[in-house]
């Protein structure tokens, strides 16, 4: 078994802010592997946002971003159970950070039940139309064109796009995260984003 060094645990922590015990303990887990204890602590603060997700969450803040000097503006409200959480750096640092986010990445909606089913209908109609003029076989279209929205759900979604900070991650990632560090459900409740000439 790999011997478990300070250095160790203190770069974790910093690379996932989760607490130092978890560090310890993902990487004996682990075997002192670094990557594999980076995504062990991920699955953890996963397993502990699904079993918050039942409580209710009544405090929170709301953020404003405005970024290119006053051409893109967003309002963001990001929801937890207690003010104590609400007030802590951690979580007005993640609620800021994805206000910068939507601001950057545009999505359409928090989730794929936030996009709006003529939206949905149009892009397929479109994706098939795609499909038929590459030549493809009329039996394969509906395939492609499935296919080709769901990657368009991967991107317009806020919780499933890739952070602007860091693309290896998506911001259901960060925010499973976040939840695991402040052991509450956090939810982002919802956005508005503006932009000059839109």
């Amino acid at each position: 078994m790999a011997t478990i060094s300070a250095g160790m645990v203190k770069d974790l922590r910093e690379k996932t802010g989760a607490g130092m015990m978890d560090c310890k303990q993902a990487l004996a887990q682990c075997d002192g592997d670094m990557e594999k204890a980076v995504d062990f602590l991920r699955k953890k603060g996963l397993a502990t946002a699904q079993k918050r997700a039942g409580r209710s969450m009544s405090q929170g803040v709301i953020q404003s971003y405005i970024h290119m000097g006053g051409k893109i503006g967003v309002l963001v409200e990001v929801n937890c159970e207690t003010d104590f959480v609400a007030k802590t750096d951690d979580f007005k640092e993640f609620v800021k950070n994805i206000a910068m986010h939507i601001a950057a990445s545009n999505p359409v909606g928090i989730s794929k039940e936030d996009i709006p089913e003529a939206l949905i209908n149009r892009e397929m109609e479109i994706y098939r139309a795609q499909v038929l003029e590459m030549g493809k076989p009329a039996n394969m279209v509906e395939k492609i064109a499935e296919g080709k929205l769901a990657k368009f759900f991967k991107d317009s979604c806020l919780l499933t796009q890739p952070y602007v900070r860091d693309p290896n991650v998506t911001i259901s990632d960060i925010l499973n995260e976040v939840i695991g560090r402040t052991g509450e459900n956090i939810v982002i409740k919802r956005f508005v984003r503006f932009q000059i000439g839109e």
